[in-house]
């Protein structure tokens, strides 16, 4: 029999896991705006509604996966995308007669504040000090109170093709300082679904599941390293990148996926590396 997979926040992200994930499972996409897509069951809803969340489990999903992306960069639009989202569906979760083997929630790593270079895994202390990292955070933990197996997923930089914010600022001459060092944590779009699906199959196979994984690829890098690499495979010239653009100081940690290589997932990009070169091979960067 075909597992059901409800599939919240139909997006990129959503779209590679559907194509990953093998013909033992049927999915439903829900976003808020109806759309029409030939290739899934496509529902519009807000799971952040109590009513629609009861409605969507009632229907029996063995597995659900919540890859959110807020309206607004705010600390209302977090709220709202996160825990609310979290609250209505931790609620429908206890109430429902047909709970699911599994639910997946995307987070982020940016519910670790640590900026010193400092390693972090499943364990480490988190303690975000922007609006973003607390609403996530607020969010992990509505969803932990639940009785059904929940796993956290918490992603770093994602990236692919559609997402080359790194890319373009590459192209403008937008470089960065070499020192103090600034790492960066990143993972390749298809990575983040197929550690997705590779939790899924596991736990269908029995396996007892972390309640988190650190989705981040194989190698945190100082961002001036990847800047630099980036303009030498684009022919870029040696003093195309100025040093004196701001990159903040979000990305200053060091992201562990040991658990997550424990747990048997093999990376497609273990390293940017890999990654950008799939990216670049897919757009027009190189001239």
């Amino acid at each position: 029999m075909l597992e059901k997979v409800l599939l919240v926040g139909y997006g990129d992200i959503a779209r590679r896991l559907q194509d990953q994930l093998g013909d033992g499972y049927g999915c439903v996409g829900l976003r808020r705006l109806s759309v029409a897509d030939a290739v899934i069951d496509m529902r519009a809803g807000d799971i952040g509604e109590p009513e629609t969340a009861s409605r969507l489990l009632a229907e029996g999903f063995d597995v659900v996966v919540v890859t959110l992306t807020p309206d607004e960069i705010s600390q209302e639009g977090y709220e709202k995308a996160y825990v609310r989202t979290a609250s209505s569906l931790s609620r429908a979760l206890t109430e429902t007669e047909h709970r699911p083997r599994l639910v997946l929630w995307i987070s982020s790593t940016s519910v670790y504040n640590q900026q010193d270079a400092e390693w972090v895994d499943e364990t480490s202390s988190t303690n975000p000090s922007g609006f973003a990292g607390k609403a996530l955070l607020q969010a992990e933990q509505l969803l932990a109170a639940t009785e059904v197996d929940t796993v956290v997923v918490r992603c770093s930089g994602i990236y692919g093709p559609g997402r080359q914010r790194l890319i373009q600022q590459v192209r403008d001459g937008k470089g960065c300082a070499k020192q103090p060092v600034l790492f960066t944590n990143r993972i390749h779009a298809d990575d983040v679904a197929g550690v997705l699906v590779h939790l899924v199959e596991r736990h269908k196979q029995g396996e007892t599941l972390q309640d988190c994984y650190l989705a981040s690829d194989c190698e945190p890098v100082p961002l001036w390293d990847v800047k630099q690499w980036l303009a030498q495979q684009m022919g870029l010239p040696e003093d195309h990148l100025a040093g004196d653009y701001p990159a903040g100081r979000r990305g200053s940690k060091r992201c562990s996926n040991k658990r997550l290589l424990d747990s048997g997932y093999q990376f497609k990009y273990p390293t940017f590396r890999e990654g950008y070169v799939d990216v670049l091979s897919r757009c027009d960067n190189k001239k």
